[in-house]
């Protein structure tokens, strides 16, 4: 299933979230200017190397838990990752405003890459992507608008349809997605594919982060249709 679009208006221009997606873009664009040997080098030295971390931490390893959040290894994988961030995160930067939404991002990017260490901490597998940041944008968007409308292209063979869904089922069942993905891969978290415990510890930074800022006061300002009433006057 791809994400097409939400109904979900915004009141405030969403310049951190897409100053964050010109950052991405960006540095891809950069890296499509490497030689292959080149981009393994800029890969190995500031993307997340979990054993670099785990047992040799030092300021400059501290550092790639930020630089990887901006580097992206295929043109599929920064597609994917900019649409997600693109429908789910103006409408959280709206909510907990411009410098807090930098912070939520962060955070979750961080605490991602902590998760996915904590699973694998002798991989020597670089790790990157802001798959995890983006992550912690859908756990907070499922805290304040889980009734939110979204749109959905699901395409399996020939078949291609339209389909519409609340956020609560629909980050709901990727998030289990993620889960069981992230279970089912513990026996070759080391051999390298989808970070997907980066994904489930961005996804719980983000709703805890999601529900800290609702109980200090951030308010939604257009809470969408609760479910029962959608479906019952749509």
């Amino acid at each position: 299933m791809l994400p097409l679009r939400d109904e979900n208006p915004t009141y405030r221009f969403p310049v951190v979230n897409l100053t964050l997606i010109a950052m991405n873009v960006l540095v891809f664009i950069y890296q499509l200017t490497l030689s292959s040997g080149e981009l393994e080098a800029f890969f190995l030295r500031w993307a997340v190397v979990p054993a670099r971390i785990f047992y040799d931490f030092s300021l400059g390893a501290a550092m790639t838990l930020l630089t990887a959040m901006f580097m992206h290894g295929s043109l599929l994988h920064i597609l994917g990752n900019m649409l997600y961030l693109f429908i789910f995160g103006d409408n959280i930067e709206d909510v907990v405003g411009h410098v807090r939404y930098l912070v939520v991002y962060v955070v979750a990017g961080v605490g991602a890459s902590l998760a996915q260490i904590a699973v694998a901490p002798d991989s020597p597998i670089p790790a990157l992507g802001a798959s995890g940041a983006i992550a912690g944008v859908l756990g907070a968007y499922l805290v304040f608008f889980p009734y939110a409308r979204v749109q959905y292209l699901v395409a399996i063979g020939f078949f291609v349809r339209f389909i519409e869904m609340p956020a609560v089922i629909a980050l709901g069942g990727w998030f289990v997605l993620q889960f069981f993905s992230g279970l089912l891969s513990l026996a070759s978290v080391q051999s390298g594919g989808v970070a997907w415990f980066a994904h489930i510890g961005g996804f719980i930074i983000g709703i805890l982060v999601g529900l800290g800022c609702k109980a200090m006061g951030c308010r939604v300002r257009q809470l969408a249709m609760p479910l029962y009433e959608q479906y019952l006057y749509r």
